[in-house]
């Protein structure tokens, strides 16, 4: 025994461990130790003992490279990276320098605590990479594949070290998404939509230049907020502002965005190819493959389409920093100019709306004819009236042009029916009857959207109200105003937020003047074909002269009517106002009031003037009127000096005031 070596206990040990399995299972049988069935048993015991000192061995070579990769990953100090900052989303956390990410699904991190241990996620995401799973399309391979590329090169991991991931989902999901490409989409202002009035951004992906192939059948990547079924703007407002909403990413066909946009919203796109490479782009494609069905919170001013598209911009290329712009507010025109800024855009391509290429048709076609447009879209057989007969071929083509397209963008958003499908027919056919016209396409703009004045704005006054003289400063958050420079803008829309007013009188100390929590004026053009409302609101606090004196009341006004244009460049309106306010010198805690708003807008090119005449009346009799007028002088793209002149009557108080400011405009 003092001789024996570990064979003699191997083969000791297998000779009685087969013979009690066999004697078990038929104590009938007596054999010699050299049989056939003997060494069977044998040699299956052998097996399974070998198998196992392998996985043994196996798993303490795997553990062993695992811990190989983690102790150069800590040498390395990999979680501090900018690459793993962005692919994990870190941001710091208020003033702090701490860390935590923007993502809020816990199916994004591998460790407990990662939303806010980039060391420990980095961790456990390479123990995830190393262990086996049953289900391939479930692990951590398959679901963090542009984690895997970047630690691959870091690390210089082994292919072979890895437990083999089919990944069937993600190789199927990479067909179908172009990966070569990545052009900024901006789909512009909406006046009559104020969750739009700001623009939004999106990215599409679209395959190598020298393909053929449409960017029609390119796809966008969109973030949203995914909002509830049945909300109306004012919750969708609401609810945006206070991170009621969670915000996915979305990679759907292109075509669909055109169709939603330059449809539907009738909204004019422009599309700003982008210089990133091929390898650039892969890596934002396979991060949205990370991001599939991942929850972020979503916030309307700051976390939303624009700031989570600049993410995605600096996975790509991790030298550039576009996100730290924008702490308070991401207005989407503004994140423009941030990637442009980076020298990431290389050109930008117009893609006007439906109604605008309609609107550019029936420029080509006099007044006296329009009618014939719509009457035609109504009734083809109006084609054969005497009147437009004796119009000439050139006249006729054009006009049942227009009312083509009229009837189609008459159908948009519709459910088709029967006798809109006839007419729509009858049209066609009656074109087709005609000279084939060469496209006719609306001009591009002059000035683009990212090259309009900044966002925000400072303001200095001296001014002088009944008698007394004053200064004002002020400072507005956001946007644009009727009488900013319109260049990049549409003519009529304001959209004004935070916008704030401290005035200093020389007999007085420095008191709040305005407080404008949200001012909207939108100011749309109706046609005999296109009848838009025109509307305003306004809520927040200002001064009115009450009982004798100056007094702060808090208000929500509003109103809805018609605007025109006489002329170009030019704009009349009339609205019906609506007024609540809470004011310390009236009896009630809230009083009603009712009221009309008039005036013309006209833009002179370096210039706007803005002239209006207004009133209400509240329930307690007490009424104001007054009339205003205001030119804005355009200095450069982000400086103006603006002159105000008004005369105000309120109760049996007349008084005038007058001023002049000098405004800049930033970002």
């Amino acid at each position: 025994m003092n001789n024996a070596g570990p064979s003699f206990y191997l083969r000791h040990m297998v000779y009685i461990t087969c013979n009690f399995l066999l004697k078990t299972n038929n104590s009938d049988i007596q054999m010699p130790i050299h049989s056939k069935l003997y060494i069977s048993c044998a040699r299956y015991i052998l097996f399974l003992l070998a198998s196992l000192t392998y996985f043994n061995t196996a798993q303490a070579s795997n553990d062993s490279y695992v811990k190989e990769l983690h102790s150069k990953a800590v040498n390395l100090k990999l979680w501090e990276h900018r690459e793993w900052i962005n692919l994990v989303h870190y941001d710091k956390d208020g003033s702090s320098d701490e860390l935590i990410s923007q993502v809020d699904d816990a199916r994004f991190f591998n460790a407990s605590d990662g939303k806010h241990n980039p060391k420990a996620e980095l961790l456990k995401t390479i123990d995830a990479f190393f262990k086996d799973s049953s289900n391939d399309d479930t692990h951590a391979q398959c679901k963090f594949v542009a984690r895997l590329d970047w630690l691959k090169n870091k690390l210089t991991i082994d292919d072979t070290q890895l437990p083999n991931a089919q990944c069937t989902l993600y190789k199927q999901w990479r067909t179908m998404v172009p990966d070569e490409q990545v052009t900024l989409v901006f789909p512009a202002y909406h006046l009559n939509s104020p969750s739009s009035m700001f623009g939004h951004t999106l990215l599409r992906l679209d395959p190598a230049s020298n393909k053929e192939s449409s960017d029609w059948l390119s796809m966008a990547v969109n973030f949203g907020a995914n909002v509830r079924e049945g909300d109306n703007s004012l919750f969708y407002a609401f609810r945006g502002l206070s991170g009621g909403y969670p915000g996915f990413f979305i990679v759907a066909p292109y075509f669909k965005k055109i169709r939603e946009y330059n449809q539907k919203e009738k909204r004019d796109i422009w599309e700003y190819p982008l210089n990133l490479t091929a390898q650039e782009t892969k890596r934002i494609v396979s991060h949205l493959w990370e991001l599939k069905e991942i929850e972020f919170d979503y916030y309307f001013f700051d976390e939303n389409c624009s700031y989570r598209l600049l993410e995605l911009l600096e996975i790509a290329r991790p030298s550039i920093e576009l996100t730290n712009d924008f702490e308070f507010t991401a207005i989407p025109v503004d994140t423009i100019r941030s990637i442009e800024r980076a020298g990431l855009i290389k050109g930008a391509h117009y893609r006007p709306s439906q109604v605008t290429t309609l609107e550019h048709l029936l420029e080509e076609i006099p007044n006296s004819h329009i009618s014939y447009v719509d009457a035609i879209s109504q009734d083809p057989s109006f084609i054969d009236n005497e009147k437009f007969s004796s119009l000439t071929e050139e006249e006729k083509g054009k006009i049942i042009n227009a009312a083509y397209k009229y009837l189609r963008f008459k159908q948009t958003g519709a459910l088709r029916d029967t006798a809109s499908a006839k007419n729509s027919h009858a049209l066609l056919k009656a074109l087709n009857t005609f000279p084939i016209q060469e496209a006719n396409h609306p001009p591009t703009p002059l000035s683009r959207p990212e090259n309009s004045h900044d966002s925000q704005r400072v303001s200095i006054s001296i001014g002088e109200e009944d008698n007394q003289k004053y200064s004002e400063a002020a400072f507005r958050f956001s946007f644009h105003s009727l009488e900013d420079n319109e260049h990049g803008f549409l003519q009529g829309a304001q959209i004004n937020m935070g916008n704030i007013i401290v005035r200093d009188s020389e007999d007085d100390s420095p008191k709040l003047q305005r407080f404008d929590v949200i001012d909207i004026f939108s100011l749309s053009n109706r046609t005999e074909l296109f009848k838009p409302l025109s509307w305003k609101i306004y809520t927040g606090l200002e001064r009115q002269f009450t009982d004798g004196q100056q007094r702060l009341v808090a208000h929500v006004t509003g109103g809805a009517g018609g605007a025109y244009k006489p002329f170009e460049n030019n704009l009349i309106y009339g609205l019906l106002i609506g007024r609540l306010e809470r004011n310390r010198g009236f009896d009630d805690d809230i009083t009603p009031a009712i009221g009309l708003s008039t005036g013309m807008l006209h833009h002179f090119g370096s210039s706007t003037a803005h002239i209006e005449v207004s009133g209400e009346e509240f329930s307690n009799d007490i009424y104001r009127y007054r009339a205003k007028y205001i030119h804005n002088f355009n200095l450069a793209k982000n400086h103006s000096v603006k002159l105000t002149a008004s005369r105000e009557k309120h109760e049996l108080t007349t008084f005038s005031e007058a001023k002049v400011s000098y405004q800049y405009y930033f970002f």
